[in-house]
């Protein structure tokens, strides 16, 4: 039996307001750390789901660009930023799953030191090449690789990033000598592949498909399990031959541990409606995205199963990153 001052102590209890911070939350302008350089696939993701984050909250997001050694550094900066809701990061698979896997010495542990928001967009991975690369397809890129062994380079957004374990899977499962040029995000990437500096790259389809429409990067193939909407006669790897060769990169959105989680809520709820907005799903579907918008509980399980996954192949394929 419950006696009075229990059920007043419940009562009591149940009527407790939010915290202040929370409750108020957000009452200045968010940090929205992109950490990669503008222009990229992380960049363009960031900027239209925060413009649209910010119509719903009421409150300015400025977008905060930290490039660096594959999304690390900007990841690390929010991870070790105030718990209080007002610096979050739009990280991709090589900062939160794929980094602890590669160095020696991580900045930081994902699963510890960061709090899932959502997980919010896919991204297939296309293989180009440099037009001056005298070859139409894998299969021809494979061959020149073998003739000439050490020669072709591929570019990366930076040591531990999706496009650089895509390019060392590429490496290891044709058994191909090829020369990693790793750069701080996708932006200076494909400008080096279409001044001829770079000669094939793995990348997300939002960065390379204005420059494939334009005709100054061959399309050769697409690193995901299905073909994409805006480039329907390009096979995948796994047709070709290389089902091995698997890179669709991911996008979430993470607070520093310890945020409350009425704050992560509230970004949760912003950021998923914004996602479902028309105009959010016309710009990034467009670009090939395929939104998710998940629960912070539902992301966080999908982080670890990530950092296993990528643990397996980097472990397979003998990468470190120092």
């Amino acid at each position: 039996m419950w006696d009075l001052a229990k059920i007043l102590g419940l009562v009591a209890l149940c009527a407790t307001p939010l915290p202040a911070h929370a409750q108020d939350y957000p009452a200045k302008p968010i940090r929205l750390v992109v950490p990669f350089p503008p222009g990229g696939p992380n960049d363009i993701i960031g900027r239209v789901l925060g413009q649209k984050m910010q119509e719903l909250l009421g409150q300015l997001i400025i977008i905060d660009n930290r490039p660096g050694a594959g999304g690390a550094l900007g990841t690390d900066n929010v991870a070790k930023s105030e718990p209080d809701g007002y610096s979050i990061a739009i990280a991709s698979a090589g900062a939160l799953a794929i980094s602890t896997a590669l160095q020696e010495k991580i900045l930081y542990d994902p699963l510890k030191d960061l709090t899932a928001i959502t997980l919010v967009a896919r991204v297939p991975e296309l293989l180009v090449a440099s037009t001056t690369v005298p070859v139409a397809n894998v299969r021809e890129l494979v061959a020149l690789a073998k003739a000439k062994p050490g020669t072709i380079n591929y570019g990366s957004t930076g040591p531990g990033s999706m496009p650089h374990l895509a390019g060392e899977l590429l490496r290891t499962s044709a058994q191909i000598d090829i020369v990693h040029v790793p750069y701080r995000g996708a932006a200076p990437a494909v400008n080096d592949l279409v001044g001829h500096q770079v000669h094939i790259m793995f990348l997300d389809v939002p960065a390379l498909l204005p420059q494939i429409q334009a005709g100054a990067i061959k399309p050769l193939a697409v690193g995901g399990r299905l073909r994409v909407k805006s480039l329907p006669g390009l096979p995948t790897m796994g047709e070709i031959g290389y089902p091995q060769i698997e890179a669709d990169n991911w996008y979430g959105m993470v607070a520093p541990a310890r945020t409350p989680p009425a704050i992560i809520a509230k970004l949760n709820a912003a950021a998923v409606a914004a996602m479902k907005a028309p105009e959010v799903q016309e710009k990034l579907a467009s670009q090939g995205a395929i939104l998710i918008g998940n629960t912070p509980e539902e992301f966080a399980a999908y982080v670890g199963s990530e950092i296993q996954k990528w643990a397996k192949v980097v472990q397979a394929a003998g990468i470190k990153v120092n």
